[in-house]
């Protein structure tokens, strides 16, 4: 019989490439030969990761598997669908690529290209123990009537049939024995026995003594799988699993999605671009626990004009794009990054792609801000505990939901439907799905609920959707087989992004009551001016502005000067500047900088004593230290900056002046963050990618040095105590050997158990088997262990007990998991645990009906 390792070794390059491409954990870090990558397979940690990311008919063809013991790809379709089904050949052959299934045919050590349809089909080693504790409804661990195996390992039929074993219906108890039957065939296959005396109670009494039910602990009562399959017509499931229908959710015309994509994401870029600014000029504070304070973003929501759920998710946008860093200064606060200036520098798309597929790649899940951990503090953004590995692939699986019905809009539950077929061992629950799709909108990868043209080009490729390429690829979640969308490809997003955009207009419609309209998406110069000098008011297909004494002053704090502003909104407006703007603009400049700072440690004039009148005895003003020269000149023991600063933010209108009395405009202070370890592009992330089949190439000759060497060895015999697999002492079990005693099943010292009289000496009373030789690589010795559990067949094992010494012993490996081994010793009828590094050799053994009984 093949084992899993022999399949591995018999596989073709193609398959082997593939198999890597689909799980990406099996090839990093590289395994050093075929016998590590099956050890790895085969480990339960990967088994589930391989189980979370298949769908819910991969799953069917897993269980039916398991149920029947091993079956060809025709019996499995037939058990599943009644029929030959191409949806199920689909899964069969997913779950061959994914090595969660592997064919029992032919030698170890003959390459096939493809399999043969006669193959039988076995579950990997450790697999079933991983999936439910009744696959398919059916308890399989129960022996029930004696089944027949068909020719292609389906079972048939009972021996005892059903029509033989159940009264005639005109009996008293034949419909009653006939309904418990009806009800659990199925599954579950567990019920609870009513009580004796009953009609219901005697039926049951009536299955268990014809062997059709099995008593199990209390009062329960288990359907065997042999005759719940023939209750089913040989059938391990009531139908294929599909998935669901998609079809009726709203329909989105491209172009308003790409429209409403294209609206929201110049909005989130808008809003980050905003953030940035100001925390450039005044970063907030980190709190001890490393986060942002619940002030500092309620202070930011109020900037941004958004609700708090809304600014933690631009705040958490510009830390996952690289533009937000916690700087090294003292106290620290989260300033904006050196990166910050390219990404200025770039168009709108480009600006956009950098933050989208940010996005889609970080671990950070921003809509837990403001909710509770586990120990009940609340979580706040920008808090380290913010990280979930999972939450990429969680975006990625809802995007590719979306991805399968183009132009459609389906709610969050029909995508949680969906998720629940494509991977059934991982659906998510349905906040995060619509917490993602509510980012998803905000971002402008969503357009109307659909996804747009531009966040498809962003997707990430599903798994395997490029075999022989890519494990590296972000470790996408799952997703439908066969779905995947293109690689993420910057210049196709920014591209599709651009086509959603509104045209760019240079012209600002001024009205004589000091507001102004920009009809379509302003031009960066427009954007630029309306930013400095006018309080934006609405926006939507157009944009309201109002010109303020404020938004004046702002512009003319900027170093502008009235016939500066005048010339520009002239420049922009159509037809002349209305004359009550003119009368704002030229009063604001008349009051402008009737107050000058300069340094003297810094000084503060005026013209008229009245303006300076009070400003000494302000307490609002006393950390400036403003002591009263003159009527018309006040010291600050404060720099002029700060001066400055604190008498604008008061309402009144200073300038800094230079020594000789020229006004000096004084630039605002920016900080920068230094980004912590290497610098982010702004393309989209893209993963190490692996050569699968270089990688496979490396297996192979890894594999067949080893071989050779193996044969290059003369054998003299099967693995002895501390001998490894020529007759060598190991190291490993050698060193240990010399104290001479032995570990029973107790623990305890045990001399009887001892089969040989020194660590070198060869078992020549061992059996001999024609399967392979044993090994003393601890690589090799777990993929025996693991494929002899599948198997349920005996090996030798050579144990190191505390003391040292080897102890040579028949088990029955159950489970080996956790580092740990869990055997039946057939001989003293017991059950023991052993540590896995504790095993010196293993070696394969014929059943025990063959070996000599006075040895054991």
């Amino acid at each position: 019989m093949s084992t899993f390792t022999g399949f591995l070794r018999s596989s073709s390059d193609e398959r082997l490439g593939a198999l890597l491409a689909r799980r990406p954990d099996l090839a990093s870090p590289s395994p050093g030969n075929l016998t590590s990558l099956a050890v790895r397979a085969t480990g339960r940690a990967s088994l589930e990761r391989a189980l979370a990311s298949v769908d819910a008919v991969v799953l069917q063809v897993l269980e039916a598997a398991v149920v029947l013991d091993g079956a060809t790809s025709a019996a499995l379709q037939d058990a599943i669908a009644g029929r030959r089904d191409a949806e199920v050949a689909r899964a069969v052959d997913d779950a061959l690529t994914l090595a969660l299934l592997y064919a029992d045919q032919g030698p170890d050590d003959e390459r096939t290209e493809s399999l043969s349809a006669d193959a039988v089909l076995r579950v990997a080693p450790g697999l079933a123990d991983l999936l439910d504790a009744h696959p398919a409804g059916l308890a399989v661990e129960v022996s029930g009537p004696a089944a027949r195996s068909g020719p292609a390992g389906t079972p048939t039929s009972p021996t005892t049939s059903l029509t033989s074993a159940l009264p005639d219906d005109d009996e008293p108890l034949g419909a009653p024995a006939r309904a418990v039957l009806d009800a659990l065939a199925w599954g579950p296959p567990v019920g609870l026995a009513p009580a004796p005396g009953t009609t219901a109670g005697d039926a049951v009494a009536l299955l268990v003594a014809r062997g059709l039910l099995v008593r199990g602990s209390g009062r329960h009562v288990l359907l065997p799988a042999s005759v719940a399959l023939e209750l089913r017509g040989w059938r391990t499931h009531r139908a294929v699993a599909t998935p669901p229908d998609l079809s009726d959710a709203p329909s989105r015309r491209p172009e308003t999605v790409a429209a409403e994509s294209a609206s929201a994401g110049e909005r989130c870029v808008r809003l980050v671009a905003r953030l940035l600014r100001e925390w450039e000029h005044e970063p907030p504070g980190v709190l001890r626990s490393g986060g942002l304070a619940v002030r500092e973003l309620r202070r930011a929501a109020q900037l941004l004009e958004v609700e708090e759920g809304e600014a933690a998710f631009v705040v958490e946008l510009a830390f996952a794009a690289g533009l937000l860093a916690q700087d090294d200064d003292e106290p620290a606060a989260f300033v904006p990054t050196a990166d910050v200036d390219a990404w200025t520098a770039l168009d709108l798309p480009a600006r956009w792609v950098a933050l989208a597929s940010a996005w889609l790649v970080t671990a950070r899940t921003p809509w837990l801000v403001g909710s509770r951990d586990e120990r009940g503090n609340l979580i706040a953004a920008l808090d380290p505990e913010l990280s979930r590995p999972w939450a990429p692939r969680l975006r990625a699986a809802v995007l590719r939901v979306l991805a399968r019905v183009p132009g459609t809009a389906p709610s969050a539950q029909d995508v949680l439907d969906a998720l629940g077929w494509a991977t059934p061992r991982s659906v998510p629950p349905l906040a995060a799905v619509q917490s993602v799709l509510t980012e998803a909108a905000r971002v402008g990868v969503l357009g109307a609920g659909a996804l747009s043209e531009a966040g498809r080009a962003l997707l990430p490729p599903a798994p395997g959707s490029a075999p022989g390429s890519t494990p590296g690829a972000p470790d996408a979640g799952p997703g439908a087989p066969g779905t995947a969308p293109g690689a993420p490809d910057a210049a196709s997003a920014a591209e599709a992004f651009a086509t959603g955009l509104a045209p760019e207009v240079g012209d600002l419609l001024l009205q004589g009551d000091l507001t102004g309209i920009v009809p379509g998406r302003p031009s960066p110069a427009l954007e630029a001016l309306i930013e400095r000098a006018a309080a934006v008011e609405s926006r939507g297909g157009a944009i309201t502005v109002r010109f303020t004494p404020d938004s004046v002053r702002r512009a003319l704090d900027d170093g502008l000067t009235a016939d500066e502003l005048l010339d520009r909104l002239a420049a922009f407006a159509r037809g002349s500047v209305p004359q009550g703007l003119e009368y704002l603009v030229r009063d604001a400049a008349r009051r402008h900088g009737r107050l000058r700072a300069g340094a003297a440690s810094s000084y503060l004039r005026a013209d008229d004593p009245a303006l300076l009148a009070g400003l000494a005895d302000d307490p609002r003003l006393a950390d400036l230290g403003l002591l009263q020269l003159a009527p018309t000149v006040l010291a600050a023991q404060a720099s002029t900056h700060e001066v400055v600063e604190a008498l604008r933010a008061h309402g009144l209108a200073p300038v800094a002046e230079t020594p000789d009395g020229q006004v000096l405009h004084l630039e605002r202070t920016v900080r920068r963050a230094r980004r912590r370890g290497s610098r982010r592009a702004f393309t989209p992330v893209a993963s190490r990618t692996v050569d699968t089949l270089a990688l496979v190439r490396r297996l192979r000759s890894s594999d067949e040095r080893g071989t050779s060497d193996a044969r290059a060895t003369p054998a003299t015999g099967a693995s002895v105590p501390g001998a490894g697999p020529a007759g060598t002492t190991s190291s490993t079990t050698s060193d240990a050997a010399s104290s001479g005693s032995t570990v029973s099943d107790a623990g305890t010292p045990d001399d009887s158990n001892l089969r040989t009289g020194g660590p070198t000496t060869h078992d020549t009373r061992a059996p001999r088997s024609s399967a392979p030789a044993g090994t003393a690589d601890p690589v090799d010795a777990l993929a025996l262990l693991r494929e002899a559990a599948a198997e349920r067949a005996n090996v030798w094992v050579e144990l190191v007990g505390p003391t040292g010494r080897p102890e040579r012993r028949l088990l029955r490996p159950l489970r080996v998991e956790g580092g740990r081994l869990r055997a039946a010793d057939p001989v003293r009828e017991s059950e023991l645990t052993v540590a896995v590094h504790r095993i010196g050799t293993v070696e394969r053994a014929d059943d025990l009906a063959g070996t000599d009984q006075e040895d054991m």
